[in-house]
């Protein structure tokens, strides 16, 4: 049986700081499928990027919807050293992780392989590995559908590196949220 969205962020909050780890989080929601129909007013498309939309956010994690339209893919990216667990409510999502060849921070220079990959679907939970952190999320055209994914992220951050494989180079950029609890940042032209 699925739940409300609320139900899942009061869960979320339940659990003692101590506990709040990769294997129990990713083990909760697991357990606590999520109902699409709660979080659809806070959805917002683009034809030209993904979209970060906030539903909570506190001290100790934050969780966002994440719309993809058809083919639209993350960066290469980390998370900043912070636990980060996904869910797919709609539609699938390919990820993809990467290993750490070669850098020189230096130089901001990175060369990355791909490791594993996974696809997601039908609110199977996933977490990104602490040990391997460089992932990509993609929305492959073949999928032939828009998708939505949920991502829990503890602690909340605000900038992470992105990486380019065609230059083996790095930078640190600043993110931003497309919507916070159903209203359209300012700013932000879709």
């Amino acid at each position: 049986m699925k739940i409300k969205i609320e139900n899942l962020i009061a869960g979320l909050r339940e659990i003692p700081d101590r506990d709040f780890t990769c294997d129990n989080v990713y083990q909760f929601l697991g357990e606590n499928p999520v109902d699409i129909d709660s979080i659809s007013n806070y959805f917002f498309w683009s034809k030209n990027f993904y979209t970060r939309n906030l539903l909570y956010k506190d001290d100790r994690f934050e969780l966002m919807a994440i719309c993809w339209n058809k083919g639209q893919v993350s960066k290469i990216h980390n998370h900043a050293d912070q636990k980060c667990w996904m869910m797919v409510v709609g539609g699938k999502l390919h990820g993809q992780n990467f290993a750490v060849e070669d850098i020189d921070e230096s130089r901001n220079f990175c060369k990355l392989k791909e490791t594993d990959m996974f696809d997601l679907s039908d609110c199977l939970a996933a977490k990104v590995e602490l040990e391997e952190p460089i992932h990509q999320i993609l929305n492959l055209p073949e999928f032939d559908e828009p998708a939505v994914s949920l991502h829990i992220y503890s602690k909340p951050f605000d900038t992470c590196l992105s990486y380019c494989r065609d230059t083996d180079s790095f930078k640190k950029v600043n993110l931003c949220y497309t919507s916070i609890r159903g209203k359209l940042c300012d700013g932000i032209t879709l």
